[in-house]
């Protein structure tokens, strides 16, 4: 009898694991734009510091992404608990929210691209200078940075689970904000350590050579191409969670792709959440724009 009751219980712990393990990978899915923004903010973070003070910098950043999200995981289940109305709306703003930063970071690549790459170069080179890069406030400023966007992938990560039993929720959530952590300093770390990896290469001999240079190449290029993924995804991330919201938009877009092929099927949703979610981030900004226009000069 004990012994059916101790397999009773491990087969109940695996079909919740299973279903933890489905639902981690979901909410990983639904993240990627985050992801993908998150990785290309904190690698450009870490930017001007000093060589030998770069894995540093990274290791104090993801100990304050990790305090994040150990404030924000409780705050979502608490929330989901006592106020799961609120889930759906604020699911919404995040994903307004990140369809606005995308329109910003277009703009202000095609409308001040020039005139801002020559200030940031002028201003860095009077820093480098002077030795004024502070590095506490080059940490400060990443960790209110991943707060914003840990908070995104957790609410995002909520709406997937919302449903389900609160142990559930709580595994999940956790398992998101610990993969995500040490996914994203971990790849940061490669990252900004990947010219040295291209220098000390290339002072060898031979095909190991040419890696290495290949690496000092490719690596600036490396830093460009996250940016831009992580834009589209922000679109299509954002795009989705605004569409998934209005039942309207939801069911044309169903009801419009019922019987296609599979590959269209999947690309025409994929489309319409990007084009939609570049129309709200345009309009957010319309709306904010103005009003922090405003603000600025009342200070």
């Amino acid at each position: 009898m004990a012994g059916a009751s101790l397999f009773a219980l491990l087969d109940d712990i695996a079909t919740i694991l299973d279903d933890v393990a489905l639902m981690t990978k979901k909410a990983a899915s639904k993240t990627a734009g985050v992801l993908g923004d998150d990785l290309a903010l904190n690698a450009q973070q870490v930017s001007g510091v000093v060589a030998n003070r770069e894995l540093p910098v990274v290791w104090s950043v993801a100990k304050g992404s990790f305090v994040n999200k150990l404030i924000l995981v409780p705050a979502a289940l608490a929330l989901n608990k006592f106020a799961p109305v609120a889930v759906t709306p604020l699911l919404m703003l995040g994903g307004a929210y990140l369809c606005y930063e995308g329109v910003e970071k277009l703009v202000h690549h095609f409308l001040h691209r020039s005139k801002k790459s020559v200030e940031e170069a002028e201003q860095k080179i009077e820093k480098l200078a002077a030795g004024e890069l502070d590095e506490k406030a080059k940490v400060k400023g990443a960790i209110r940075t991943d707060f914003v966007l840990s908070a995104e992938i957790i609410v995002i990560s909520l709406g997937v689970v919302a449903a389900k039993p609160f142990a559930t929720q709580a595994m999940v959530l956790s398992a998101i904000a610990l993969i995500m952590t040490l996914g994203v300093y971990g790849l940061v770390a490669c990252i900004v350590k990947l010219d040295d990896l291209g220098l000390f290469l290339s002072q060898k001999t031979g095909a190991v050579q040419k890696l290495g240079r290949g690496i000092l190449w490719a690596a600036p290029f490396l830093m460009k191409t996250l940016s831009i993924l992580g834009t589209i995804a922000m679109f299509l991330v954002g795009g989705q969670i605004l569409v998934h919201g209005i039942p309207v938009l939801h069911h044309w877009i169903e009801h419009l792709t019922h019987g296609m092929e599979p590959l269209l099927g999947t690309l025409l949703p994929m489309l319409f959440n990007g084009g939609f979610g570049i129309l709200a981030g345009a309009v957010v900004l319309a709306v904010v724009h103005p009003i922090t226009k405003l603000m600025g000069k009342a200070h």
